[in-house]
């Protein structure tokens, strides 16, 4: 087992580092305090960087790169702010796979190809108001109408949700129960009969966009059928890969905390001294950096066994599980370790706490 980078794997995370210093951390508390989108230039800088599109397969566009190395460029955005990170999950590690993985020739070639060049970013609707950790109960349908479904229904605490140009929807294909009539089915923002609910407004991912998505007759093409009825757990096998990167926006969360906790230990004085002298202080350091180093081995190893694929069932819930409850145990430290500093909009702890608390 190795555990080690390669020279392109840790080339690829100094740029990322480095482009977030540059171009991200300067603008994140703005961004955050005017709940502003990701700018259309940053983007553009990201794309010619190479960081959308990382896994999906060159013939289409993409980077052809592994899920490790959309792990990797994930992590160093998150660290600074998860605006900047959201463009490469959802690119990589997001719905688009389930396309990229279980679509037809057809859709591949119509939907990764702008995938690929940020040009078409795709979400997910999966929740619903009375369908939430239970999938199996949603009751958004879509009935075969000759050459189209007709779609009812409404999708609740959809990222992206607004903005996306696409969305990968979770529907009920007939009137078996449970997971046996659900499909899932490819509807770009636009389409008759597919409308918005109000942008959702959370304690943290401020600029993020979430809104419910409503159907009302809506009627999609036939082809735009992704996976069958009774192929439900292709769809859960493509958003495993989905849970890394939603464990990684963790990782990257707790991680800048972590530093961001370094660096002040070493600048605040009390007594006299340096506070990162005193043995509790270094206790909670210790603590922190334990729980970020556990949680990067479990999601990196799910994302390795993953390959250009999809990883286990096991290993990308066992990541997520424990990034979800690490990042708010993490940015809890963080905050307390600041004193009154982490509560203050000065320092990035206290949005670093609230975009922890959002993951789950």
């Amino acid at each position: 087992m190795d555990f080690q980078l390669t020279e392109e794997q840790r080339m690829l995370k100094q740029m990322v580092h480095d482009f977030a210093e540059r171009e991200i951390r300067p603008h994140a508390a703005e961004w955050d305090a005017n709940a502003e989108h990701l700018p259309d230039d940053c983007l553009k800088k990201m794309i010619e960087l190479g960081l959308i599109g990382m896994t999906l397969p060159q013939e289409y566009g993409g980077q052809g790169q592994g899920a490790l190395d959309a792990i990797l460029a994930i992590e160093g955005l998150a660290r600074v702010t998860i605006l900047a990170a959201h463009p490469v999950f959802e690119s990589s590690v997001g719905p688009v796979r389930v396309i990229d993985q279980f679509g037809s020739e057809e859709l591949k070639r119509k939907y990764l190809p702008p995938a690929s060049r940020g040009e078409m970013f795709f979400s997910v609707g999966m929740t619903e108001p009375e369908a939430g950790s239970a999938l199996t109960d949603l009751t958004t349908r879509a009935v075969l109408d000759g050459d189209h479904y007709v779609v009812n229904g409404q999708k609740r605490f959809v990222t992206g949700g607004g903005v996306a140009e696409g969305y990968v929807v979770y529907v009920r294909l007939s009137e078996q129960k449970g997971a046996r009539g659900i499909g899932g089915l490819i509807i770009e923002k636009g389409t008759p009969g597919f409308t918005f609910g109000k942008q959702e407004q959370f304690m943290g991912f401020r600029g993020t966009p979430s809104a419910d998505l409503i159907f009302e007759h809506c009627r999609v093409p036939a082809e735009n059928l992704v996976v069958k009825e009774g192929e439900f757990r292709k769809l859960m096998t493509a958003f495993d890969l989905e849970r890394c990167g939603n464990a990684t926006m963790c990782l990257g969360i707790a991680q800048g905390a972590l530093e961001e906790s370094m660096k002040y230990s070493q600048e605040r004085k009390q007594f006299g001294k340096d506070i990162c002298e005193f043995q509790a202080v270094q206790f909670m350091l210790a603590d922190m950096a334990l729980k970020v180093e556990a949680s990067r081995l479990l999601i990196y190893r799910a994302a390795v066994n993953a390959g250009a694929g999809l990883p286990s069932v096991l290993e990308s819930n066992l990541g997520k599980c424990f990034a979800n409850e690490m990042v708010r145990d993490v940015t809890g430290l963080a905050l307390q370790l600041h004193g009154g500093y982490g509560y203050s909009k000065e320092y990035p702890i206290e949005r670093m706490f609230r975009d922890g608390w959002g993951w789950g």
